[in-house]
């Protein structure tokens, strides 16, 4: 075990000797650009000034729904989606399913829908053809103040 040590020692002091042979920062141009962008990083930290930061007060916020302005959040897109039910199974009856297999949902037939935007329950509805195409006739829609405490 004391050849091992011994062995390291070795190789250590030959590293140190290369890197003495190699010379100092000034020779090296690595070290000497990367001591050059820490200058320069450190020069414009100094000359940019940070934008001010507010703490947002939970008091400060609009009470009421019709308080809030809406209008810079009105053009980001969302997903929509209906849900008509949800089941569990396991991988074994999964692989098994072929086209004809019936699996059974959560909920009982006449139910409604969940309508979902962006995962967040936004109201409900039933499954309507309109010019042969499905929609949904939204029955029951939650309060746009409930939605905003859901969010919180």
């Amino acid at each position: 075990m004391s050849e091992d040590n011994t062995t390291d020692q070795d190789v250590a002091d030959e590293w140190a000797a290369a890197l003495e042979e190699q010379g100092t920062v000034e020779d090296d141009p690595w070290a000497a650009a990367l001591e050059e962008q820490a200058q320069e990083e450190a020069n414009s930290a100094h000359q940019a000034n940070p934008a001010p930061v507010t703490k947002l007060d939970d008091d400060a916020a609009p009470r009421n729904f019709k308080d809030m302005d809406l209008d810079m959040v009105l053009d980001i897109p969302v997903t929509i989606s209906m849900e008509i039910g949800r089941t569990q199974i396991n991988i074994r009856n999964l692989l098994q399913l072929s086209q004809g297999s019936v699996v059974e949902l959560d909920r009982l037939a006449g139910e409604p829908m969940d309508v979902l935007v962006n995962d967040t329950l936004i109201a409900h509805g039933e499954v309507v053809v309109v010019n042969d195409k499905f929609g949904i006739r939204l029955t029951d829609v939650i309060s746009a103040d409930e939605r905003i405490k859901k969010l919180r």
